[in-house]
């Protein structure tokens, strides 16, 4: 398939096929004997799509690269600590989002409580040092 069907099926941009070529990511597409139009196969296609699946996983570009590096089979546990290190950072993210939502809701509460009556108090919040 050319560049355009392949980003389209894999849910990206050229430009984004472009730079996953550049940064290694994706190899460069089967040039044939004849004629200027690269083709991509079905290979690089799952290749593609397992690439963006990891990003929506919050795998950076560095570590999809490692991960495109282990897939030999043979390094599932390496795999795995990549894997664990990524849900350790997600669970410390949802802490810290939670910590939040609870001072937000606060924050909210007293607006509601105290509305008209004195200075906003999400407004005071956040002019506090």
């Amino acid at each position: 398939m050319t560049i355009s069907r392949f980003a389209a099926a894999g849910g990206v941009g050229v430009e984004t096929v472009r730079f996953y070529h550049r940064r290694g990511l994706l190899p460069p597409p089967h040039a044939p004997a004849t004629g200027k139009v690269r083709r991509y196969s079905r290979d690089e296609l799952a290749r593609l799509r397992f690439i963006r699946r990891a990003q929506q996983l919050g795998f950076t570009l560095n570590e999809v690269a490692a991960l495109l590096e282990l897939d030999s089979g043979q390094s599932c546990s390496a795999a795995q600590a990549l894997a664990e290190g990524k849900l350790a950072a997600v669970e410390e993210r949802l802490r810290d989002l939670h910590a939040l939502q609870r001072h937000l809701r606060a924050l909210v509460k007293q607006c509601r409580i105290t509305s008209g009556t004195v200075r906003c108090p999400i407004i005071e919040a956040l002019a506090r040092p």
